[in-house]
């Protein structure tokens, strides 16, 4: 079942009003959008559970100044990336509906690093013997955390970006719960280029910050799963676009 939304009142929505005119394509066809991959973490040791997040920089040409999840487009050597495990059945058929299964694989893995690129995180087990890559980046990882796990990821949602911006992606959303032993990032020494003014907040808090509109429809998504303990192969939503309006539909 899909439905659809007026453009203009609801994609571009009070927040999305205000985008610099260097983030809308002036003319031409579209772009093409190019695969992304974000991963949101949730941490439940706490009264309320909390996200985290950061904020893009002011020189961004894609959503400058905007608070988002820890993401980016998928590396070329991401499918070439060694785990000793998988993603569990129900995420691999889902992503499956989209793309091949060594690139859903290669999207999960580009969530994974792009979190410990931006935020230090390691999304890892430990106890694995497995290298993951040659990469520098790579050899970090498997210092600090092992190979990446790409079980413990929950995939929530797709949604590619409206044709009216000069840059576009085909972003898939992920989502983990964390483990004590996950969390040994000072944010405050990590703020890089990509992202700043990292930290955890709640629900309540999330939707008080410069979001996107895309990331408000994530969050909806993500408080029902934290609330439902929903499973591996639950739907989630897939956003995009049709003849100038907004569909919704299950994914």
């Amino acid at each position: 079942m899909s439905f659809g939304l007026n453009l203009f009142a609801d994609e571009v929505s009070s927040n999305e009003r205000y985008m610099t005119s260097r983030e809308v394509r002036s003319s031409g066809r579209a772009v093409r959008p190019r695969d992304s991959a974000s991963l949101i973490m949730v941490r439940t040791d706490g009264i309320e559970a909390r996200l985290l997040m950061g904020k893009r920089s002011l020189k961004h040409k894609f959503m400058p100044n905007k608070f988002v999840f820890p993401g980016g487009v998928v590396d070329r050597t991401d499918s070439r990336v060694r785990t000793n495990n998988e993603l569990q059945p129900e995420v691999l058929q889902r992503l499956r509906r989209g793309c091949s299964e060594s690139r859903a694989r290669a999207l999960a893995v580009a969530a994974v690093r792009e979190t410990f690129e931006e935020t230090g995180l390691v999304i890892g087990d430990r106890e694995s013997t497995v290298i993951p890559s040659s990469s520098p980046l790579w050899c970090r990882f498997r210092q600090l955390g092992g190979s990446p796990r790409l079980d413990r990821l929950q995939y929530i949602a797709r949604a590619i970006t409206p044709p009216y911006r000069n840059r576009r992606y085909d972003a898939r959303f992920f989502m983990v719960f964390l483990r004590p032993a996950d969390i040994q990032v000072d944010f405050v020494q990590r703020q890089t280029d990509e992202l700043s003014h990292i930290r955890w907040v709640t629900l309540t808090e999330s939707r008080a910050l410069n979001l996107p509109h895309i990331t408000r429809i994530i969050l909806d998504e993500v408080e029902s799963r934290i609330f439902n303990m929903t499973g591996y192969g639950t739907e989630g939503p897939f956003i995009y676009f049709r003849h100038g309006k907004l569909i919704k539909d299950q994914h």
